[in-house]
């Protein structure tokens, strides 16, 4: 799956997303290697919005090979065991990657 294709399989995603107990997350997604690029989610006064763009105000960033984040998107990647054993790696604030990682589960 090449990078737009991932795109736009997490656009698909939110309109499952539950964002009502949530007022502000932004997390940039930074896919490494050679389907690699980066987007963002944005869950905004309850609406979940989904570009690729770099996000310079974001809550966290995680970094992930596209096989990874695909696995980890799909429920066949715990995010805790993804975080331990480097394949997926967060910078700035760890608990709103784990609060992003619970609303894809939902």
């Amino acid at each position: 799956m090449n990078f737009e294709e991932i795109v736009e399989k997490v656009r698909s995603m939110k309109d499952s997303i539950d964002a009502s107990n949530t007022d502000f997350l932004a997390v940039m997604v930074t896919l490494t290697g050679k389907n690699g690029g980066v987007f963002y989610v944005e869950i905004k006064d309850k609406k979940v919005n989904v570009e690729p763009y770099e996000y310079n105000d974001r809550s966290c960033e995680i970094v992930m090979t596209p096989e990874n984040f695909l696995k980890f998107i799909d429920g066949k990647l715990d995010p805790v065991i993804a975080y331990t054993t480097g394949k997926l790696k967060v910078k700035g604030d760890l608990g709103k990657a784990l609060e992003f990682s619970k609303l894809l589960k939902k």
